[in-house]
Parts: C-alpha cells; structure tokens; sequence
C-alpha cells in the first residue's frame, strides 16, 4: 500500500469516526422517561426556562411522557410540538412532582443536557461572575389565559393567548376558529377582518360560535 492510499483510508476512517461521535452528541437522550400529568393549562417552552420562547400549550389533564429534567424544569413528549414545562405544573402517579429536584419524583436523577429544541442568546444560567453561585431556578407563573380551537367543543388543533396579547393577523389559523376555553373570564375581542375590525367580545368560553364560526382573523386579550 502506497502512502497515498494510506492517506485515503485515514482521511475515510476520521470521517466515519466523526460522524459516529456526532450521532451520539445530538441524538435526544430518551433512555430514562416517565409517565406524567399536566395539572393545569401551560406554556411548552423551547428550552428549560420562562426566557425561552413558547412552542405549544398543553391543556390541564393531559397525560405526557416525562423524557429529561433539569433544573425545576422537564421535557415532556405529546402530541404535537414537544419541549419543556415547569414542574410544578406535573404530577407523577397522582402525586405533586418535587419541582426543586423533579428527576426524583419520576424515578430517574436530574442533570444537564437533554433535547433542547433550540440555543438562545443570554440564556446561561450561571454567567461569568457569578461561577459556583447558582441562579435560583425560574418558575414559570400560571398567568390566566384563552384558548381557540379549530373545532367545535374545544377539539383539534389550538393556539393560547395570554391577558394582554393581540394578534393582528392570524395567519395560517385565519378563519379555522370555532371554540373558544375561556376558563379565567378574560375580555376576549374576535374580529372578522384583520387589525381587529367587526368585531364581537366574549367574557366566557363557547363550545361553538355560530356565525362566527371559521370567521376569525385577529383577536385582542384583555
């Protein structure tokens, strides 16, 4: 074997070398999962704090697959988008989860790491100056909320607005609407044209919206 043949299956064994050690970096560490409930309406965040932004919400009841905790927070597996949720809105068995050491109450230890979905600017936990003085963990407040379904009787697919949001254009969820989880009593203004014109108010949820029915474009929370 010449030394430019050597030179090729080096160069090929490095890339495969590689590529097995990435697969092992990225791919999400599932091996230890729990089952769990969620107790009450919450946000699904993309990573384990309030500061990272909001994917998906899941609804009080729902039964979730507990896959990672780090933190208060843990990683949780539905339908639909995955990501993380405080646990303090988790239980475990029907019992109230250890939101100060989670991994506990669902039978496996907490550590770092874990799926992430995606890697904010300024979200170091502990940022230089303050090493071996650990952040308190950030609790994520159960702020009142409504939620519009795009079926009738509060089915199929949804999106959640918090007291004090507004949407100009609802975009791709424009005129699908057809109920409305309104369990706070929050001011809910539902328009037929975007930047909030023809509108009408509800105070309470609607399992059903008549003519306003897949006629929604832009919503204020008040």
């Amino acid at each position: 074997m010449n030394r430019h043949q050597r030179k090729l299956l080096k160069t090929a064994a490095t890339g495969v070398a590689v590529a097995a050690t990435a697969l092992v970096v990225f791919l999400p560490a599932v091996a230890q999962a729990a089952p769990g409930t969620v107790t009450s309406n919450v946000n699904v965040r993309s990573g384990p704090g309030g500061n990272y932004g909001v994917v998906d919400t899941v609804r009080s009841g729902t039964a979730v697959d507990v896959q990672q905790c780090e933190g208060s927070w843990c990683y949780i597996a539905k339908p639909g988008p995955d990501g993380w949720v405080s646990a303090q809105f988790l239980s475990a068995g029907g019992r109230p989860v250890n939101s100060g050491q989670p991994g506990l109450s669902f039978g496996f230890s907490t550590g770092p790491g874990g799926p992430q979905i995606n890697i904010g600017v300024g979200n170091d936990r502990n940022p230089p100056g303050r090493r071996g003085r650990p952040v308190p963990p950030i609790i994520e407040e159960d702020l009142a909320e409504v939620c519009f379904y795009d079926r009738t009787r509060f089915r199929g697919e949804s999106q959640c607005l918090e007291e004090g949001d507004s949407v100009r254009n609802l975009g791709n969820f424009a005129d699908r609407i057809s109920s409305i989880d309104n369990p706070d009593g929050l001011n809910v203004q539902v328009c037929a044209e975007s930047n909030f014109r023809n509108c009408r108010t509800y105070t309470t949820s609607a399992s059903s919206l008549g003519d306003y029915d897949d006629y929604i474009v832009s919503i204020r929370v008040r």
